[in-house]
């Protein structure tokens, strides 16, 4: 049983670990920019998936409706599309210290193109997209590429994946380190010490049995002489 709550927590951790990484990494699609406006968003219980209030502006609001900007997309396929929100994060998390959401939508305006002659771009954004909670990934960085079938790989998600594997197996090696020095010496002690308590109650169970067993033969003694 405590096997499978340990494996059971395990999963759990897992599957908390890869989504926080999956939503905070950089992710890149390739796809034509369509359009780019203001709207008017309220923000409500999903505000964990929205900059803080005053990044980028130097004002604090209480707002729950923000002007934010976006950015429309479609894939290469033509049927899928995207939106994007476009916010500064500013010194908050993710660490992207994104501070030029005027500009990459300056940048947005400019490279959008029409479906008889698509401009391919490759946005970097985090996050996800998610209609039923109104969740929108942030723009980062927006790049022209040659065409729809270009190769992009992920350096920088390679690199910090091998960075927290490293850190992940020395922290389990410091762990095993540690329990082996410290944790299982005051365990086994711990151990020594109830075996050992344990067995002076045996000890003193015999001899309270023996001491009582040679009173029930006096008193057997006295019955016989009567």
């Amino acid at each position: 049983m405590w096997t499978k709550i340990k494996w059971g927590l395990a999963v759990l951790a897992v599957v908390i670990v890869g989504l926080f990484l999956h939503y905070t990494l950089p992710q890149r699609d390739v796809v034509q920019i369509i359009n780019t406006y203001n709207k008017n968003t309220p923000i409500g219980g999903n505000w964990m998936f929205y900059s803080i209030e005053d990044t980028g502006t130097g004002v604090e609001t209480t707002a729950t409706i923000r002007d934010i900007r976006f950015i429309d997309a479609v894939f290469p396929d033509g049927q899928h599309v995207m939106v994007y929100r476009n916010e500064d994060t500013g010194w908050f998390w993710p660490p992207y210290f994104k501070w030029d959401s005027s500009t990459l939508q300056a940048e947005a305006q400019n490279l959008k193109s029409e479906k008889a002659n698509p401009q391919w771009v490759a946005i970097t954004h985090y996050g996800w997209r998610l209609p039923i909670f109104s969740i929108f990934p942030n723009a980062v960085n927006i790049t022209p590429v040659e065409g729809p079938d270009v190769t992009l790989i992920p350096w920088v998600n390679i690199i910090l994946l091998v960075v927290l594997l490293f850190v992940a197996v020395m922290i389990r090696k410091m762990w095993l380190q540690f329990r082996e020095r410290m944790v299982d010496p005051a365990l086994a002690d711990v151990g020594d010490t109830f075996d050992a308590a344990g067995q002076r109650v045996e000890n003193a169970r015999k001899e309270a049995r023996g001491f009582f067993g040679r009173i029930g033969a006096w008193f057997g003694t006295w019955r016989s002489k009567r």
